[in-house]
C-alpha cells in the first residue's frame, strides 16, 4: 500500500518517520484534510497516554498494521517504520508494556458514536487457527462456522455496527478449562487472576456486558447467537444489567405463547418452530437494503413476530418477550429464528436490526482480516489483548475512510452527526 508523506513525525527513540496511509486519507469536513482525518483518530485513542513515547508508539504500530504486507506481525510491522531496532520496541510496547487497553478501546467506542450510526453492538465469535502450544487460551475446539474442530484460540468481539459499517470495539478471549486451572500456563501467559471459567456463551455475555460499563457510550440492543447454549442466563444477565438483546436462538427452544388472542396460548411450553408453523398465517412482506454485496440492493423476506416467555421454574413471573421468524421459502421451515426482549418494536423494524449481523460479517472478512485481528504471533494475554485493540483502531481507519469518501461523493458536505 502505497504512504502520502504529508505527515512525518520523529521518534524520540531512533530515527522513525511515520507517515499517514492513504487509505486513511479522506476528506473531514468541508474545509477538512486526509492528515486531519487520520490525526482525530489518533489523538482520540492515543491522547490518554501519559507519556509522548507512547503515543508515538501507537501510532507507529497503527501505521504498520495499515501499511504492511501479508500478515501483521509485529516484524512485519516494525519493517515499516525502521527495522529490527523499531521490532524490539514495538515488542516491548505490545507485550510488555503496562498500558491499559480498556480505555482506549473505550475511547474508540466514543470515537465511533460522534462519527457514524451505530445501531447494535453485535457479538461474533472469532476462531483463530494456531499451530503451536504456548499462545494464551490455544486448544482443540469445534467451529459451528466451518463445521469442523481446529487448534486454535477463541475470541468474542462486540461490534458497533450501522448498515453502512461495523467496527470491533471490545475483545474478550475465552480460556478452556486446562489454562484455566493450569498454574504454570497462566503464570506464563500472564493470565490475570480475575479471569477466571466459563462457558463459551458466558464468554460472548461478558464481553457485551464489559462494554456496556464504559462511561458516555450509549447501550444499544445487542445481537449474539445463543443457540449452542443456555438461553435463560444469557437473557437474564443481559436484562438485569439493562442491555435490549436480540438473540439467535435454535428451532426447538422451548417457549410458551404470551397473546392470549392466538392458538396456542396455555398450551405450555412449545418449540419455537411450532409456534412459527403454527402462526405462519401471519406472516407479512418486510423489505430491507442488503449492503453486503456491494451496491445496496432492496431485498424482501417473509416474516411474523409473536409474544411468548420462557417457560419459567418455580412459579416465576414469565418475562415477556417476542418470537421473530424469517422464511426464505415460504414452503420450507423458518431459516431464522430470534427471540427479543424489545416487545415494542414492529416487526419490520426487529428483522432489519438481525441484518446487521450481516453487515459485520462482511467487513471482519473485507477489513478485519486485513487489519490483523487474527495476527497477533506472541504468547502473551496482555500482547494479544493490545494487538487487536490496536488492529481494531486499523480496521476503524479504513471503513471509517471509505464511509467518509463515499458521504462526499454523494454531495455531503461533512460526515453525519451521531445523534
Amino acid at each position: 500500500m502505497s504512504t502520502s508523506v504529508a505527515t512525518k513525525r520523529r521518534a524520540t527513540t531512533g530515527a522513525v518517520s511515520l507517515t499517514v496511509p492513504l487509505s486513511v486519507a479522506r476528506p473531514v469536513g468541508a474545509a477538512g484534510s486526509g492528515e486531519e482525518a487520520y490525526a482525530e483518530l489518533c489523538s482520540a485513542l492515543f491522547s490518554g497516554f501519559p507519556r509522548r513515547d507512547q503515543r508515538l508508539k501507537a501510532e507507529q504500530y497503527l501505521h504498520g498494521l495499515l501499511t504492511a504486507q501479508g500478515r501483521k506481525s509485529i516484524r512485519n510491522i516494525a519493517a515499516q517504520i525502521g527495522g529490527p531496532a523499531a521490532e524490539q520496541s514495538l515488542h516491548h510496547f505490545v507485550s510488555s508494556s503496562t498500558w491499559d487497553w480498556q480505555p482506549m478501546r473505550a475511547a474508540l467506542a466514543r470515537f465511533l458514536e460522534r462519527n457514524s450510526c451505530p445501531q447494535a453492538w453485535v457479538v461474533r465469535p472469532m476462531p483463530i487457527p494456531k499451530a503451536g502450544e504456548h499462545s494464551v487460551g490455544v486448544d482443540r475446539r469445534f467451529d459451528p462456522e466451518r463445521g469442523q474442530v481446529f487448534h486454535g484460540q477463541q475470541a468474542f468481539g462486540v461490534w458497533f455496527a450501522s448498515d453502512e459499517l461495523s467496527v470491533p470495539v471490545n475483545w474478550r478471549l475465552f480460556l478452556p478449562d486446562p489454562w484455566v486451572n493450569d498454574r504454570t500456563r497462566r503464570d506464563r501467559a500472564e493470565v490475570p487472576q480475575e479471569a477466571g471459567e466459563e462457558t463459551l456463551e458466558e464468554c460472548a455475555v461478558a464481553a457485551a456486558l464489559d462494554t456496556a460499563r464504559w462511561p458516555d457510550v450509549t447501550r444499544k440492543p445487542v445481537l449474539l447467537d445463543i443457540r449452542g447454549g443456555a438461553g435463560r442466563a444469557a437473557l437474564t444477565r443481559l436484562a438485569g444489567a439493562g442491555v435490549p438483546v436480540v438473540a439467535r436462538i435454535g428451532p426447538g427452544s422451548r417457549l410458551a405463547i404470551a397473546d392470549r388472542s392466538l392458538p396456542g396460548f396455555g398450551a405450555g411450553p412449545l418449540s419455537a418452530q411450532q409456534i412459527l408453523e403454527s402462526l405462519k398465517g401471519l406472516r407479512r412482506p418486510v423489505s430491507w437494503v442488503d449492503t453486503v454485496a456491494g451496491a445496496r440492493t432492496s431485498r424482501t423476506s417473509l416474516a411474523t413476530a409473536v409474544r411468548v416467555a420462557l417457560p419459567a421454574p418455580g412459579g416465576e413471573r414469565m418475562r415477556p418477550l417476542v418470537l421473530l421468524g424469517e422464511w426464505d421459502d415460504p414452503r420450507r421451515a423458518p431459516a431464522r429464528v430470534w427471540i427479543s426482549d424489545l416487545t415494542n418494536l414492529p416487526v419490520g423494524s426487529l428483522l432489519r436490526l438481525t441484518k446487521l449481523a450481516r453487515r459485520v460479517e462482511r467487513d471482519f472478512v473485507e477489513v478485519g482480516e486485513g487489519a490483523g485481528l487474527r495476527d497477533f504471533v506472541g504468547r502473551s494475554y496482555r500482547g494479544w489483548h493490545r494487538h487487536i485493540t490496536l488492529a481494531s483502531a486499523a480496521h476503524a481507519a479504513t471503513v471509517l475512510a471509505t464511509a467518509w469518501d463515499a458521504s462526499y461523493e454523494s454531495g455531503y458536505g461533512s460526515r453525519r452527526s451521531a445523534s
